[in-house]
């Protein structure tokens, strides 16, 4: 098999566009229940810290279930206050970090009423109205609006548009809208999701327990849960690490419950925010109708009512993942003995790489250039879209990968059953951590797509990983 790598490559493999990397910055709004809970806070922090890789358009204050007749837009401020300090230092790593100030003039304020309340005529907040603004701008990409707690200043927004423009304006601005929601945290989400029934919408409704994004902190038993952990935030976070890691506060009830809902808007190389069906950070969904029964109706949600989801959603997707882990000998890898399955999979499955991300440009923060760590460069020896047929051999390739700091590279490939249409694990080989690898297509009696997944990682510290996907067209043969 070694031997035909090379033949293969060239008898097999064209080079097309590469999926995402000549992509423009997410734009995006966040609304916020900051001060509801802890978890707010700590992910502006995070958020701040790619808002060179974002286009952060609003930050919005909101009220939720949890914080009903207040907001708290002051709280945003000093955390970009903090922000400012060290947005210098950041510069030194990587350019087109925003002043602070520039982020402190897209803070607004949403409705300080809760839910459906604050939805209708003579409901306009600084919010809503920066929701239409940022929707009627001449800007051909799509706007994310985040929602961190309740939705009631989407809503409004979406009120007014409905009730202000044709049908044929409102669609079209509908049409530039993309949302995730943390679960539903008042009564408006419901409304978005039934009044709208074309809005893009990612969420997992009812009951908390059921939301995807709890991969985020949730730990298994068996498993290394070591950067959720209060040690590591306190050691690789809060402590040393300036006025920005300084304001970031203590777990209360969970670590960041908020920021899967921008962690697939960072260009890493897996990420595909328009597929959230392809799985990333920010965790993988798949487009139906959830039966209420599904959705842990009768669990916490703040007593928000679940109802029978309307229509079509993105929600909970199953993933199951076998980790990869260290290998004192011989091969530098081996396959854990535990495999992980459910919705939370999804997130957890990268939670190790996000988390060292993190922590990496916290560091930037504080340290010189040559100090910290900065993430590999991951090339592809050819095209990111490929077309094999059915039986046959084909190779994948990182070949040209590097590292700015110089840092020796280690490489993982896999199939990513749940992402293609073919569900049945393909291998890869002769070893899955050579920077190219071998593999054989499937017989197939019908088009099967198969997505596979380079994980570069170097050994600086925190080590820091960047990826590319591959999407292998499989082909029958001709009747």
């Amino acid at each position: 098999m070694m031997r035909l790598l090379p033949m293969m490559l060239a008898a097999l493999l064209a080079s097309v566009p590469a999926l995402g990397f000549a992509e423009p910055k997410q734009r995006l709004i966040v609304l916020s229940d900051i001060e509801a809970d802890p978890d707010d806070s700590q992910s502006l922090v995070r958020l701040l810290l790619y808002a060179n890789q974002i286009d952060i358009e609003g930050i919005v204050a909101t009220t939720s279930t949890h914080q009903k007749s207040r907001i708290a837009p002051e709280s945003m401020h000093a955390i970009i206050d903090a922000y400012g300090r060290v947005q210098p230092n950041l510069l030194k790593h990587e350019p087109g970090f925003p002043k602070a100030e520039t982020l402190k003039a897209v803070v607004r304020s949403g409705s300080p009423l809760y839910g459906m309340q604050g939805v209708g005529d003579g409901r306009d907040s600084q919010g809503s109205d920066a929701i239409i603004k940022a929707l009627e701008k001449n800007d051909t990409r799509p706007l994310w609006v985040s929602v961190w707690g309740g939705a009631n200043t989407l809503a409004q927004a979406l009120y007014r548009i409905s009730h202000d423009r044709t049908p044929e304006q409102t669609a079209r601005l509908l049409s530039k809208l993309r949302v995730y929601t943390i679960s539903d945290q008042d009564d408006s989400g419901i409304w978005i999701r039934t009044r709208f029934p074309d809005l893009f919408y990612i969420v997992s409704p009812g009951g908390y327990g059921n939301g995807t994004w709890t991969g985020m902190h949730t730990t298994e038993p068996g498993f290394d849960s070591t950067e959720v952990s209060n040690n590591w935030i306190a050691t690789h976070i809060q402590q040393g690490h300036g006025p920005l890691g300084a304001i970031y506060p203590d777990v209360a009830f969970s670590v960041e419950g908020d920021t899967p809902s921008f962690l697939s808007l960072i260009p890493n190389g897996l990420n595909a925010p328009e597929h959230p069906d392809w799985g990333g950070w920010g965790g993988r969904y798949e487009l139906y109708t959830p039966a209420l029964e599904t959705t842990n109706p009768e669990g916490f949600t703040g007593n928000v009512p679940v109802l029978q989801e309307p229509r079509a959603i993105w929600t909970n997707a199953v993933d199951s993942y076998r980790p990869m882990v260290y290998n004192d000998f011989f091969r530098t890898v081996r396959a854990h003995d535990k495999v992980s399955t459910g919705y939370r999979t999804t997130i957890w499955r990268w939670r190790k790489d996000f988390q060292n991300d993190f922590a990496a440009r916290m560091d930037w923060t504080t340290k010189p250039y040559k100090g910290a760590n900065h993430p590999p460069v991951v090339k592809l020896g050819h095209g990111d879209r490929l077309t094999v047929k059915s039986g046959e051999d084909f190779t994948l390739s990182a070949a040209g990968s590097s590292d700015p700091d110089g840092d020796s590279l280690g490489y993982l490939w896999f199939h990513y059953p749940e992402a293609g249409s073919y569900r049945e694990e393909i291998k890869v080989g002769p070893a899955e951590n050579l920077y190219a690898v071998g593999a054989r297509a499937p017989v197939v009696s019908k088009t099967e797509t198969a997505h596979f997944i380079v994980k570069v990682t170097d050994k600086g510290s925190p080590a820091l990983t960047r990826y590319r996907r591959v999407i292998v067209t499989i082909v029958p043969p001709a009747p």
